[in-house]
């Protein structure tokens, strides 16, 4: 199994966490994979370490995949969650009131951002 976290608005537009697992199939010598899921582009990030993102939404449908550095993420409920490098994100809220990032450590973000 593969946990991803999924941020996602309810039909009064506050925003949530929700984690999932993404079922791994034996693919014998090349390991385990799940199934395809069709992607529309991708993106690679850097921000400076003092990046803050006041509240918003995500611009598109997309898994972000933490490379290097983490974040906290607040939800418009005060919710708020860390992410170390390696997390993987599925961010859903186009729509409401969004959410807040900051990043934790004191060094250059990377991420790469996979739209859907």
């Amino acid at each position: 199994m593969f946990q991803i976290t999924r941020i996602y608005s309810d039909p009064r537009g506050e925003s949530h966490f929700e984690d999932f697992e993404v079922t791994l199939k034996d693919n014998r010598d090349i390991g385990f994979l799940s199934d395809d899921e069709a992607a529309r582009s991708i993106v690679f990030r850097e921000v400076a370490p003092s990046y803050e993102y006041d509240f918003h939404n995500a611009p598109d449908r997309q898994y972000i995949i933490l490379l290097q550095g983490g974040i906290e993420i607040e939800t418009s409920l005060g919710i708020k969650r860390n992410f170390p490098t390696g997390s993987v994100l599925l961010v859903e809220d186009t729509v409401g009131k969004g959410h807040r990032t900051t990043n934790l450590e004191p060094g250059i973000r990377k991420s790469i951002f996979i739209k859907l």
